[in-house]
């Protein structure tokens, strides 16, 4: 092999493993949230005025990080690599000239790529795809060159398997709440210190102009050489420009308002016994088959001395419906949807805290049966609840339930490769 046999084989394996990297962790990301994934593309669809296919939102999200990943195992592992390069280099052919769309026009805030794990301006997301683009072309123009883990046979097994894992492990993060939480309300964050700002923190940074005029022409000053002590120059305008964007916290919006429009936000984070908060973005919309759980919740609560509300962002109409279906008797506070969407991936969702810290989360498939309350608000409230240990569990499992049939595969695969070739040797 040449030395420019040499090169190309090396730069094809690193395009190899950027595009398989960047593919999986993007899928994987998506997966983790597919409710987070689904409210993005809605805002996507909103943006383009596709509005009337905002019901497939869900279908897509899933489908989505299913395909990326699908696409960064295959590239990886050198499985069917004509076709995935070609698929690659076809996404990112459209994917390229969308970013830059939204870098120059700015419809949404983020492009949303790597979910709420890693959050990147549209530019920063733009110059990211001009990489990828450019690898994907690489690696299609040099797919021959690529390695590979497993023979032909193995191939349909490898694809199959990636889809069908990620969509289960969307599946699971979707009928309860994200495995990993990547957004600030996750438990054991304390709401008020998301929401302050460090002492020495960086500041916004500004430039002053005025406008004034003498004479029938206008000038622009800047804030050191205003004329201030020329009477003949009259005042017209002013501008200011930022410069350089300060600290933003985590928690910029965290307002909660009682019936009556009061702001009740203050009281609640200084609770100190701790407190129930039954998150329903849409009323109208969430899920009314756990119902008598959450009225056992609100029971227990009572019982106990602890405060129990109902959080939406629904109208009173529809609180009122709520109420008179599910027979509610806890009270209800108003919140900003988008607020309550990024609280809780859960439509309704049970959160407990104590002065700020969010204790627990429930999906409203996870909410505490009445026999097991005692126990489970106990251990919530005494801080006896292991959750890196829970959750380091999950991750663990989910990666063994991926890798290990992979790994049985290859074995055989390996084997059986073996034993042909002696067959012909032989």
């Amino acid at each position: 092999m040449g030395y420019k046999e040499n090169v190309r084989k090396i730069v094809s394996e690193v395009c190899r493993l950027l595009l398989g990297g960047v593919f999986i962790f993007s899928g994987i990301t998506k997966a983790v949230d597919p409710v987070g994934g689904a409210i993005k593309i809605d805002d996507y669809l909103v943006a383009f005025g596709l509005d009337k296919l905002r019901s497939l939102s869900t279908l897509l999200s899933f489908n989505l990080s299913a395909v990326e990943f699908l696409l960064g195992v295959c590239m990886l592992l050198g499985v069917y690599r004509r076709y995935t390069t070609f698929l690659t280099l076809l996404l990112m052919c459209f994917m390229t000239p969308l970013t830059f769309y939204l870098a120059l026009f700015n419809p949404v805030s983020d492009c949303g790529c790597f979910g709420d794990a890693l959050v990147l301006t549209n530019w920063q997301t733009f110059y990211k795809n001009i990489l990828l683009l450019a690898a994907a072309i690489y690696v299609f123009v040099n797919n021959q060159r690529l390695s590979r883990c497993y023979t032909y046979h193995a191939y349909w097994f490898v694809a199959l398997w990636a889809y069908v894992f990620v969509i289960g492990f969307a599946y699971r993060n979707y009928a309860h709440l994200p495995i990993i939480d990547f957004r600030p309300y996750k438990i054991g964050a304390n709401i008020p210190e998301l929401m302050s700002i460090p002492e020495g923190a960086p500041q916004d940074e500004y430039k002053y102009s005025f406008i004034y005029e003498k004479d029938g022409v206008q000038k622009e000053f800047s804030l050191e050489n205003v004329p201030t002590d020329d009477s003949t120059w009259i005042f017209v305008d002013s501008k200011t420009e930022l410069l350089k964007r300060g600290y933003v916290p985590p928690v910029t919006d965290f307002l909660i308002s009682d019936e009556r429009g009061e702001e009740v936000t203050g009281r609640l984070l200084d609770n100190p016994k701790g407190m129930f908060l039954l998150i329903a973005p849409r009323l109208e919309r969430a899920d009314d088959g756990h119902i008598d759980e959450i009225n056992d919740v609100y029971d227990y609560a009572i019982e106990c001395g602890l405060d129990f509300y109902c959080v939406t962002g629904s109208s009173s109409k529809a609180i009122a419906e709520w109420s008179d279906r599910t027979g509610a008797e806890y009270p209800f506070l108003t919140a900003d949807v988008v607020l309550l969407k990024t609280m809780i991936r859960s439509n309704p969702g049970l959160m407990l805290l104590r002065k700020g810290t969010i204790l627990m989360k429930w999906h409203y498939n996870d909410i505490p049966k009445e026999e097991d309350l005692p126990v489970v608000i106990t251990d919530c409230l005494e801080g006896n609840v292991d959750l890196k240990a829970k959750e380091d569990a999950r991750l663990e499992t989910n990666v063994l339930t991926f890798a290990v049939p992979l790994l049985l595969v290859w074995v055989y695969d390996v084997s059986r490769n073996r034993y042909r070739r002696k067959r012909k040797r032989d």
